[in-house]
């Protein structure tokens, strides 16, 4: 009887588990999570690096090394971190939709061209879309990770005194209000497409072209992360230096700010020191950005790779 088979032999009433890798929800959240964590790790490796970048570009003098002395001597080695729980929190936004957009943009242009390869210009397209859209949902914590990093630059009675990431957010909104959030946002924007056209679509076709010279595995991702970490650095720092002027600046004693917009700003860049104004700071940058796109592309791969072992 049905009661007797079921009771002797419970699994054979029952429906076959469904793995978690056929979970659609799984299927959809997990280019998320991946970038964001790969992000998270990242960062918590380059953060250093990160804060000599933005003293740098905000006219700090002695080179990277001096820089950093600087900190560690006036302010203690933990200096070095300061904006950390902004910068996870970047992460976490940033990183997470750029990544996870950036995957499912490239899996539907994958089954558009039936699995052939996709052209040059389809992965700086991906690559383009995912920066923009992702950059806007970390705007908020890009700004309070900036003003963070650039407190102790300013003089002592204009310091925020930002206590964290909460503090910072809550502070911008009680003084500017919501829009404050997303100040500089259009510039975080184009700064985030170019970087991630340089990294995402330079790392992609590296990818391509070093499987089809057999290599393969971990020498590919470094590789490959090597050619995106210098892409990613060349294409985003005149943008990331108009993004770090307009979200440092504080209103003049007359309540106007001393750059009215992303145009402005260039322009105002280019009159006091041409072309190579833009790129001031790029060997910290490059320290920077480079070893950042290295080892989230690098970690991203490995919990891919290990979550597919798994059979996730």
């Amino acid at each position: 009887s049905f009661l007797r088979s079921a009771f002797f032999h419970p699994q054979s009433s029952l429906p076959p588990a469904m793995s978690l890798k056929d979970n659609a929800t799984w299927k959809a959240v997990k280019p998320f999570m991946n970038g964001g964590l790969s992000g998270m790790g990242a960062t918590c490796i380059i953060q250093p690096l990160d804060i000599v970048k933005v003293r740098l570009q905000l006219g700090a003098t002695g080179g990277p090394f001096g820089v950093a002395a600087g900190i560690i001597k006036n302010d203690g080695f933990g200096a070095l971190y300061t904006g950390l729980s902004a910068g996870l929190l970047r992460q976490a936004t940033y990183t997470t939709a750029r990544l996870g957009i950036h995957a499912k943009i490239v899996d539907y242009l994958k089954e558009a061209n039936k699995g052939a390869p996709l052209p040059l210009v389809q992965k700086a397209g991906a690559g383009l879309a995912a920066g923009g859209l992702g950059a806007m949902f970390g705007s908020p914590a890009d700004l309070s990770l900036i003003r963070m990093q650039a407190d102790k630059t300013l003089p002592v009675n204009e310091r925020r005194n930002y206590t964290g990431v909460v503090h910072a957010l809550s502070d911008i909104v009680k003084k500017e209000g919501v829009s404050g959030l997303f100040t500089g946002a259009g510039t975080t924007s184009i700064r985030a497409m170019a970087l991630n056209m340089g990294m995402l679509a330079s790392n992609d076709q590296a990818k391509e072209m070093m499987k089809e010279n057999n290599i393969t595995g971990f020498p590919a991702t470094l590789g490959a992360s090597a050619i995106a970490g210098f892409f990613a650095s060349f294409f985003s720092l005149p943008f990331d230096y108009v993004k770090t002027q307009l979200q440092k600046q504080k209103p003049l004693p007359d309540g106007t700010l001393p750059f009215k917009g992303f145009g402005d700003c260039c322009v105002k860049t280019m009159a006091s020191g041409g072309p190579l104004k833009f790129y001031t700071g790029f060997p910290t940058y490059y320290v920077r950005i480079a070893p950042h796109a290295m080892f989230t592309l690098i970690i991203l791969d490995q919990l891919n790779t290990t979550m597919k072992n798994a059979g996730l």
